[in-house]
């Protein structure tokens, strides 16, 4: 079983739901990203979604461009990030790994190579925003023969052939985006979320996750209620941008224990 359908099982147990912070690998510094991995386990987090960075993040608005301009100032590349897992996992073998980010960065590295050294690291699980299910089965491939599983995105926008596609190829979790719009946004409907939840659980038997626009544990709570898991990433990468020099994974974690105090409430 993979730690991610391990974790979800065990949460699905104890009547709770699944935290996913994000943040970017590098940001604010490579020397504070795997100490920032630990902060977030320590607060609660139960995945953990680490971005990758890159010089065009389509799907993000500017608060994770930002962050994605700062690690690559320190030139932190995808070879380094595997590098972070591996050395988290020296201390942390349990705690879901998720690698969020675009195809470029995988493409230049190859396919087969990026999956098996994703492997050896201890990466569990990959979310490629511009890879639609139905046009990359060669790298899906290489995801099962490393079993690494592969993570889609679903929006309000998203059609009936697009669902079915993602339920088809998807592994772990679905990432359900809760808005039209990029990373950070705001102006959530919760009933429009529930009614889309309700009708994608017909199509999809993975555990569904919210993301987009989640910035306090108030909203993180009342998502949880009809979600699998809640992802909030621009709130806690501005907590990084925001925080004094020395500060920053003690702000960030107490955070995320806010906002795990509050779901679990």
């Amino acid at each position: 079983m993979s730690r991610i359908k391990a974790c979800f099982a065990q949460l699905k147990q104890q009547n709770r739901k699944a935290l996913i912070p994000f943040f970017t690998a590098g940001d604010p510094t490579p020397a504070l990203t795997v100490p920032m991995m630990h902060a977030l386990t320590e607060a609660g987090a139960d995945i953990i979604e680490l971005g990758v960075p890159f010089s065009d993040p389509m799907a993000d608005g500017p608060t994770i461009q930002r962050s994605s301009e700062r690690a690559l100032l320190h030139h932190v590349g995808l070879k380094d990030i595997l590098g972070m897992v591996r050395e988290f996992r020296t201390q942390n073998t349990t705690t879901p790994v998720v690698l969020m980010g675009y195809a470029n960065p995988i493409e230049a590295m190859g396919y087969e190579t990026f999956a098996r050294e994703a492997q050896a690291a201890g990466v569990d699980g990959v979310l490629t925003v511009d890879y639609p299910p139905e046009e990359c089965a060669e790298f899906l491939a290489c995801l099962a023969q490393y079993d690494l599983d592969p993570i889609f995105l679903l929006s309000p926008t998203s059609v009936d052939a697009r669902v079915a596609a993602v339920a088809k190829a998807a592994r772990g979790f679905v990432y359900y985006v809760s808005l039209k719009g990029v990373t950070g946004a705001a102006n959530i409907d919760l009933s429009e979320v529930k009614t889309r939840l309700t009708k994608l659980r017909k199509q999809i038997s993975l555990p569904l996750g919210v993301g987009f626009g989640i910035r306090d544990g108030a909203m993180a709570k009342a998502m949880a209620e009809f979600s699998d898991a809640v992802v909030i990433g621009s709130r806690i990468v501005q907590e990084i941008e925001r925080a004094p020099a020395g500060q920053v994974t003690a702000r960030v974690g107490a955070l995320v224990k806010s906002i795990r105090t509050a779901m679990d409430s």
